[in-house]
């Protein structure tokens, strides 16, 4: 059975940067899509990025793109989230996700079957 654990997350004035990981136990991540989600206090959860099994997919919500990279190590067994130029708004709970049905150049920003316990990410000065 697969096992997401998130770590990485922290307090960070704005404009500052954070690396997410998720480590995987159980499984090789590199059989699976990975998607990274937020969740604010109020609001529903949103996904922010994804990696393709291949690794040559990514993408990102708007609100991120040009701020937030991901990206997969296989000998690691560990997918990252790269945050750079953090905002207050980017303030929330983040979850990785995996799931092994999708192909191999594909990832949605939905629709993920395991799924990680997260780690808070605060943007304050």
């Amino acid at each position: 059975q697969l096992h997401l654990v998130e770590s990485g997350g922290g307090l960070v004035q704005p404009g500052g940067s954070l690396r997410l990981s998720c480590a995987a136990s159980g499984s090789a991540l590199q059989y699976y899509a990975i998607g990274w989600f937020r969740q604010a206090p109020g609001k529903e959860r949103e996904g922010v990025s994804c990696i393709s099994i291949s690794g040559g997919t990514t993408d990102y919500a708007d609100s991120v793109k040009g701020r937030f990279t991901v990206s997969r190590d296989h000998a690691k067994n560990t997918v990252y989230l790269q945050m750079n130029s953090l905002k207050p708004e980017d303030t929330a709970v983040y979850y990785c996700a995996a799931d092994g049905g999708y192909s191999f150049s594909y990832c949605p920003l939905y629709g993920y079957e395991h799924w990680g316990q997260g780690t808070q990410v605060t943007v304050s000065s």
